[in-house]
């Protein structure tokens, strides 16, 4: 803005550079300062975002603020210099020769740009024809805000936290029955290892049998590193580098999960396609947490609600956290029978744990080893399988006599017992689940499974608080929504207290309550930018698409301070107001271009980036329908509001 006034001045004027250089910072200087911390009053607030999103987003607000500081000053101090360092001579030299007397403004006004804004303003200025059309281009403005919200309502435009980054790696976490051996659970690994090494993208895997693989974002936020049991696998899939692919890695992984899900479908077993997501850091994208009066009672809600989750379309690698139903053999003594044979229990216990577990007999010492090594007795794989077996084995009796196991002890067949959850010290179940498909938002398929929830089961649901009543069977939603839910409300929260910021500083600059709302009027016009743009390129709106939205209150306010900044000095130096309106938007139109312009060269280099392509949208579609909506309805809007009080205050001064 400073660099194009002064080029104004120099274009208009013969004057030496340095005596009509103080002139043309001035004349902008006012609507400079305030247009920066204007922005800043926007972006400010996101600083203090709360809950797990707030240290991701008070980086941006807080460099974004400091960096508009910066440029002030640079552009007050820097620019001027550089200006009179490099322009000086030529200007000196001729280079400026005044066209129209004195009048810096003369030329804009009878040039291409005053032509084009005359046939465009001009219309909505003078008589009832004027006011007419004033009123039909603010329903028009109403009706592109409207349809651009439905978008989103519709559909068109998806809303999601955080979209899929770009990694060169996933997980495929298997769950087998409890009970499966850790034998069977390797061989279910291996025919998904066989499958994974067809695909073109994969370099190469790691199985993890029984055990779980090496922490990464995952094992650490969803607790993966803790899965341990003959039942549980792992598999760390690495893909090649993202420059040598044509597939992102969710779309990779998307085509993986139906052929995986159908190896462990036919040993009974559970896979789940597992990405290391950019955030947010939760359990799963869906999870409904169910709260009621007894466990058993939790855990009949809990697989209805599962079975609705699984036939929901889109629904995929639903899971719970009931464990699988699994048998359970436990070893009676029968007390009266090793009394009379003279066998102690401590005997049974003992020879049952040598065979199961093993138990070192003796050590042996050879000359070139440091530590003795234990010598381990226990039974073979095969002979711990075969219960019948086991219960062979003859153990010593007091009398000296061995008895068989068989003879003093009675197997009773019953269940393991479930693992208890606890949230907040209430007992809970979780139905986990993730969303694929066209929609890919989690928040969709929430929505549909709650209204499906509602209407078959009649089961009370939570969205933003825990249960009020612990004593009902009742559903709570969190994963991916909560976050959401708490980092658009701190967003939207954030966004209210910066519009009033800039509200507040609008008035102490024009000492008016009325011509802030005038100067405000555009923020909803970013709308129509934005939604339309993230539908044209398919692009879903997310946090950093909220970002731009709130970044472009002070961008577009700063574009209507220098409009209405300069109707004032236009209307005190004695032009018409009706002049005045116009030559607002022929003057200034091109340093709001070129700024926009600029801004929107910017957010072309992250417009590829997986995450912030939302803020780069934005930018793009905000910037360019606002900016070139603002050059018409902020003068049209002023002159409106503003023309009796003008007239009134002429006339009042004769």
């Amino acid at each position: 803005m400073v660099v194009e006034n002064i080029h104004r001045h120099m274009a208009m004027s013969k004057a030496k550079l340095l005596d009509l250089m103080p002139k043309a910072v001035d004349e902008v200087g006012g609507p400079t300062i305030l247009a920066t911390f204007t922005v800043i009053a926007a972006l400010l607030p996101m600083a203090f975002v709360s809950g797990l999103m707030g240290p991701y987003m008070s980086p941006i607000p807080i460099n974004a603020s400091m960096g508009m500081l910066i440029s002030l000053v640079v552009a007050f101090v820097f620019t001027p210099w550089m200006a009179n360092a490099m322009l000086g001579k030529r200007h000196a030299a001729g280079a400026g020769h005044a066209q129209h007397g004195d009048d810096p403004d003369a030329a804009h006004a009878g040039g291409r740009l005053g032509r084009l804004f005359n046939a465009v303003i001009g219309p909505f200025l003078v008589g009832r024809k004027g006011i007419l059309n004033r009123w039909l281009l603010l329903a028009g403005i109403l009706v592109l805000i409207a349809g651009s919200i439905l978008l989103v309502t519709s559909r068109v435009v998806i809303l999601k936290m955080l979209p899929f980054d770009n990694k060169s790696e996933f997980q495929v976490v298997l769950d087998m029955p409890e009970g499966t051996s850790l034998e069977q659970t390797a061989r279910v690994l291996g025919e998904m290892g066989d499958f994974l090494a067809t695909v073109d993208e994969v370099t190469d895997f790691q199985i993890y049998a029984g055990t779980a693989a090496p922490i990464n974002f995952n094992g650490l936020v969803r607790q993966y590193y803790l899965r341990e049991g003959a039942h549980l696998g792992d598999i760390q899939v690495n893909l090649v580098d993202s420059h040598h692919r044509d597939r992102q890695s969710h779309a990779i992984a998307a085509d993986m999960r139906a052929p995986l899900q159908e190896i462990a479908l036919r040993h009974g077993g559970n896979a789940k396609i597992v990405e290391i997501p950019p955030g947010p850091p939760v359990l799963s994208p869906l999870v409904a947490e169910i709260y009621g009066l007894d466990y058993d009672g939790q855990i009949r809600v809990a697989r209805e609600v599962r079975g609705i989750f699984e036939s929901t379309t889109d629904i995929v690698d639903v899971d719970d956290s009931v464990e699988y139903p699994s048998r359970k053999r436990v070893v009676v003594v029968d007390r009266s029978k090793a009394s009379r044979l003279g066998v102690p229990q401590s005997t049974v216990a003992q020879a049952l744990s040598t065979v199961l577990d093993g138990e070192d007999m003796s050590y042996q010492h050879c000359q070139n080893v440091k530590y003795a090594v234990p010598i381990r007795v226990e039974l073979s794989e095969a002979d711990k399988a075969d219960l019948d077996q086991v219960l062979a084995l003859r153990v010593l009796s007091m009398s000296g006599a061995l008895v068989p196991l068989s003879e003093i002890v009675e197997i009773q067949e019953t269940e393991r017992a479930h693992s208890i959850y606890h949230k907040d010290l209430m007992p809970v179940v979780y139905v986990t689940a993730d969303m694929a498909g066209e929609t890919d938002s989690p928040l969709y398929g929430m929505f549909e499974i709650s209204d499906r929830l509602e209407q078959e089961q009649g089961l009370e649901q939570w969205f933003i608080q825990q249960p009020a009543n612990p004593y009902e069977f009742s559903l709570k939603w969190d994963g991916e929504w909560q976050v959401t839910y708490e980092t658009f409300r701190d967003m939207g929260i954030a966004y209210g207290v910066g519009l009033l910021l800039i509200y507040l500083l609008v008035v102490a600059q024009f000492r008016s309550y009325l011509v802030p709302l005038v100067i405000m009027a555009p923020i909803p016009l970013t709308i129509i930018g934005i939604m339309p743009g993230h539908a044209l390129l398919g692009a879903q709106f997310t946090a950093t698409s909220m970002i731009g939205m709130i970044a472009l209150a002070g961008i577009i306010v700063r574009n209507s301070i220098l409009l209405v900044d300069f109707i004032n000095q236009q209307v005190r130096e004695g032009k018409g107001f009706e002049e005045a309106v116009i030559n607002s938007a022929v003057v200034r139109a091109k340093p709001i271009a070129l700024t926009a312009a600029a801004a929107m060269a910017g957010a072309l280099f992250i417009l590829d980036d997986p995450i912030f392509s939302g803020l780069a949208v934005s930018l793009l579609f905000g910037l360019f329908v606002s900016t070139v909506l603002t050059l018409v309805v902020i003068p049209v809007v002023y002159y409106g509001v503003m023309r009796k009080r003008v007239e009134w205050i002429r006339t009042a001064t004769g």
